[in-house]
């Protein structure tokens, strides 16, 4: 099992940039896929970014081109560099990790993650 405690979130205005960090503790070796979700309250959590063991990522469409998923094995520290933020990426981030090939985004994969973290809130003005 894999204990994930994130930092970095925050409040910033409409175009601005946030760099999320995500400190993995436990069991953490590189096969797992690494991962960050978000959350806004009514609605289902969506994967926003993926990090697989051999550095494949994946993104969904809303975030591609703006944020950036990268890790560093040796820190054991997952990190998400969020650029061009918008109103509508304020959300609770939380870092997931799980020990199946492959790294599922968006909507409907939740439960395909077995280890989170707490949380961490940023919230864009406008």
């Amino acid at each position: 099992q894999v204990q994930l405690v994130e930092s970095g979130g925050g409040s910033v205005q409409a175009g601005g940039s946030l760099r999320l960090s995500c400190a993995a503790s436990g069991s953490s070796d590189s096969r797992y896929c690494m991962a960050w979700f978000r959350h806004v309250p009514g609605n289902a959590r969506e994967g926003v970014a993926g990090i697989d063991r051999d550095g494949t990522t994946a993104y969904v469409d809303s975030v591609k081109g703006r944020f950036t998923i990268s890790k560093d094995n040796a820190k054991n520290t997952l990190y998400l560099q969020m650029t061009s933020l918008k109103p509508e990426d304020t959300a609770m981030y939380y870092c997931a990790a799980r020990t199946t090939f492959g790294c599922p985004v968006g909507y409907g994969v939740r439960y395909q993650y077995y280890d989170w973290g707490q949380g961490t809130q940023v919230t864009v003005s406008s």
